[in-house]
């Protein structure tokens, strides 16, 4: 898939904790990753980038508004879409509004709410609670005060009761959503994540807001390099798969993947958008 030399992305940044078996491993996959992505920039009409934001780009954090957003790498991921043509795009369970919020001055087309809510070329999507789901949400944050370090994140059309705080409230938290589900009927749907239970607009998914991408310029015509760490970035790996691009999981390992890459932590991802936006 790719050719010619590549260009060495030196490997920096923290690791999780592995026994010595994983870490070899880990850097052999690492480093490997890492090469074949410095290969990108040979051919950058060829590739479109989609990109996760939370545990991917940036480092997850105790709660949804403590993630923090290393200074240079707005402008960064400015140069790489440059160099790519304008084919790099966010791709996340966070809503549009809030992605826009964490990479000023630059806007770049975003998927939201995972991608019930699209920014592209031609033009933006974006989905409203109902009154009945806005009523849902205030019963679920009144509930959640019954379960301390349980917090609840609005995210419009959205909601997500996070428990990594509180992780002995899982299984009862659990039973909860799976009741608010069914209150909320089939225009929603629950999204297991990392510590999190979510509420989203149904019908919609990481990997059919790339195939929305891919209906316009600049992103027609190419192959895609996804990169995720949870399990609602899943449909986007099977679409890049099968279009014959690159899929990325990031993190420890953990849950089967259909990823065929991996990188060990959001700031080796950085490392390597750092190198090819220089």
């Amino acid at each position: 898939m790719f050719r010619g030399p590549a260009r060495h992305l030196a490997l920096v940044g923290q690791r999780p904790s592995f026994n010595d078996a994983e870490l070899e491993n880990a850097v052999q996959e690492d480093a490997a990753t890492q090469e074949m992505l410095s290969l990108v920039l040979e051919e950058p009409d060829r590739w479109a980038m989609f990109l996760d934001i939370d545990g991917t780009l940036l480092n997850l954090a105790p709660t949804p508004d403590a993630i923090e957003v290393p200074e240079a790498l707005p402008g960064q991921l400015h140069r790489l879409s440059n160099k790519l043509g304008g084919a790099l795009a966010l791709v996340t369970g966070r809503s549009l509004a809030f992605a826009d919020t964490l990479f000023k001055p630059f806007a770049f087309p975003t998927a939201g709410l995972h991608g019930a809510e699209i920014r592209s070329a031609t033009g933006m999507h974006t989905v409203e609670a109902t009154t009945e789901f806005q009523a849902l949400k205030h019963a679920l944050t009144a509930e959640a005060e019954h379960y301390p370090g349980v917090l609840i994140e609005d995210k419009g059309a959205a909601v997500a009761a996070h428990y990594r705080l509180a992780p002995e409230y899982e299984k009862i938290l659990e039973e909860r959503m799976h009741h608010y589900a069914e209150f909320a009927g089939p225009n929603w749907a629950l999204q297991l994540g990392k510590m999190v239970f979510e509420l989203r607009p149904a019908r919609s998914s990481k990997g059919d807001a790339l195939e929305r991408f891919f209906q316009s310029e600049p992103f027609k015509n190419r192959c895609p390099i996804t990169m995720g760490d949870d399990l609602t970035d899943e449909s986007m790996f099977a679409i890049a798969n099968a279009r014959g691009g690159v899929s990325v999981r990031v993190g420890t390992i953990g849950a089967p993947s259909c990823a065929t890459n991996r990188l060990s932590s959001a700031a080796l991802v950085r490392n390597v958008i750092a190198a090819l936006a220089a």
